[in-house]
This record gives structure tokens, C-alpha cells and sequence, in this order.
């Protein structure tokens, strides 16, 4: 009963973790949009891009057409994605929302760097890009063509911002017809590239995976503790030290970057003289990582 406890705790620590930083994800994503790229007529991709175009030709607030499109979308991820990916991404949508809302009104005025477009337009994608890995990383997204991307990719080995990035081009062209101005489009078009690589920058950066060999004495503690959090499977290997000629118990564990910390303290908390090699692995496949895709 105390150990179910304490896992619904972790759990609920977890998902709490992931609302939070999807929120500060949005809140970049709303930095560089309102502040950056829509007061310089730059245009960013998706719904967003989207709604900057809408708002150029008619005057109404990105915002309004932001949400009403999404909802439409959040309709095929709830489908397709699950319950779960569309509960955060409706998190995302909320939140960017009411961002972008607070953020225009408290920065009305001149645009930042209005005769430095170039700079507005590195420095916006730098947000907007680093709000959407963000979002990915930790189950969500901004709506939109994320959730185009997220469904490609769960069937597909194509990286995430890489889809985005096609299926944002049009869009960003397609600003040239109430703009009127190449220079615009092509800032867009770096936006777009930018975006994209930051994205998937964040997003290898919070999927990168480690490997453990353990070795103690106390091996079996240490496993148990693994297994009941973070929750990693682990793999007892049957040693013998050369030299002292020893049976000895070696963990083999693969995990996430981000749980290190957490394992290294099990360990210490258990056999601070454990012998611990930790090395980064390129790529994790099977249950609680990455699913195996073939093109």
C-alpha cells in the first residue's frame, strides 16, 4: 500500500512536471511570436504563420484565429494520438493563447529591432523553436502542424522538425500575397529553418539515453530500488573479478539522460563504494524509449 502510494505520488509529480514545462514552453513560443516575428511582418509557420496572415489582411487578433483552427486539429489528435497527447496539447493551445493575449498587451509600441529584421527574425525562431521542443519533449505541443509531425512520427523515422519544416513552406509563401514583400518571405523561410533545427535540438537533447554497469555487493537492493523508480528494467549479469577472483553481481540498466541524477543517488544511498560506469548510447529502441520505425 505505501509503495503503490509513493508511485502515484512520483506519478503525479511527473505529469505535474510536464503541464509546467509545457507552460514555459508556450511562454517562449508567445516571446518570440508577439514580440519578434508578428510586429515585424515575419512570418513564422503552422497555425501560427496561419493566423499572422489573417491577422495582416483583416486585423483579427492572431489569438482567436489561433484557437478556432485548433480546435478543428485537436479533433484528429484525439483520434489518432490518444487521450493523453490531446489533453496536453489542449494545455498548449490554452496556454499559448492567453500568452500571446497578456504579451501583446503589455509590449504594444514600436517593435524590438524594427530596423534590424535579420536579428528579430534569429532571435524569434530561436524561441518559437525552443518552445515547441519543449512541448515535445514532454508529450505536448503548441497545435497545429506539431500535431501533423507528431503523427508522422509515430509511425515514421522522420524527425519532428524536419516534418514541420515541409509543412510549413507553403504557408510561409503563401504570406507573399498579402505582404507583397520577398524580403519578408525569404526572413520567413530562415525562421522556418531555424525553428526547425532548434527543435530538434531540445528534442535529441531530453531523448538522449545513458547505459549503467553496476557492480556491489548490495546489486539486489540497488535493482529493486531501479525498478520501483525511476521504473528502469534492469539486468543482472554474472561476474568474476580477475584479479581477486570473485563472483560478483553487475547491473546492466539503460535510462534516460535526465535519470541519471536520480540513479546515481540510489546508488549512493545504498553502496556509496559501488563501482558505476555510465556512458551515452545513440539510440534506444523497445518498451519506455523510442518505437522501432522502418520507412
Amino acid at each position: 500500500m505505501k509503495t503503490s502510494l509513493t508511485l502515484s505520488k512520483k506519478t503525479l509529480a511527473r505529469e505535474l512536471k510536464d503541464y509546467l514545462m509545457i507552460a514555459f514552453g508556450m511562454f517562449c513560443y508567445s516571446i518570440g511570436w508577439a514580440v519578434f516575428l508578428l510586429p515585424n511582418s515575419i512570418t513564422t509557420g503552422g497555425v501560427p504563420g496561419i493566423s499572422s496572415i489573417v491577422f495582416w489582411a483583416t486585423g483579427i487578433p492572431v489569438q482567436y484565429t489561433y484557437f478556432i483552427i485548433n480546435v478543428f486539429l485537436l479533433a484528429l489528435a484525439l483520434k489518432i494520438l490518444g487521450f493523453n497527447f490531446c489533453i496536453k496539447t489542449i494545455w498548449g493551445v490554452v496556454t499559448l493563447t492567453t500568452f500571446v493575449a497578456y504579451i501583446q498587451h503589455f509590449t504594444g509600441g514600436p517593435p524590438f529591432l524594427h530596423n534590424q529584421p535579420f536579428m528579430a527574425c534569429v532571435i524569434g525562431a530561436s524561441f518559437c523553436g525552443t518552445g515547441v521542443g519543449l512541448a515535445l519533449s514532454y508529450n505536448g505541443s503548441t497545435g497545429g502542424t506539431d500535431i501533423i509531425a507528431a503523427i508522422v512520427n509515430k509511425y515514421r523515422d522522420i524527425t519532428l522538425g524536419r516534418v514541420i519544416l515541409i509543412c510549413d513552406l507553403i504557408i510561409i509563401s503563401s504570406s507573399y500575397l498579402v505582404l507583397r514583400n520577398w524580403e519578408k518571405v525569404i526572413y520567413g523561410y530562415v525562421t522556418l529553418y531555424i525553428c526547425a533545427f532548434v527543435i530538434d535540438q531540445v528534442i535529441n537533447l531530453s531523448r538522449s539515453s545513458v547505459q549503467f554497469f553496476i557492480i556491489s555487493d548490495k546489486y539486489i537492493e540497488i535493482g529493486k530500488e531501479i525498478n520501483t523508480f525511476p521504473r528502469r528494467g534492469v539486468t543482472v549479469i554474472n561476474a568474476k573479478g580477475f584479479y581477486s577472483d570473485k563472483e560478483v553481481g553487475m547491473l546492466f540498466v539503460l535510462a534516460k539522460k535526465r535519470e541519471s541524477d536520480i540513479i546515481f543517488h540510489l546508488i549512493k544511498g545504498i553502496d556509496p563504494n559501488a563501482f558505476v560506469s555510465q556512458s551515452a548510447v545513440i539510440g534506444v529502441y523497445g518498451e519506455g524509449f523510442d518505437r522501432i520505425k522502418v520507412k
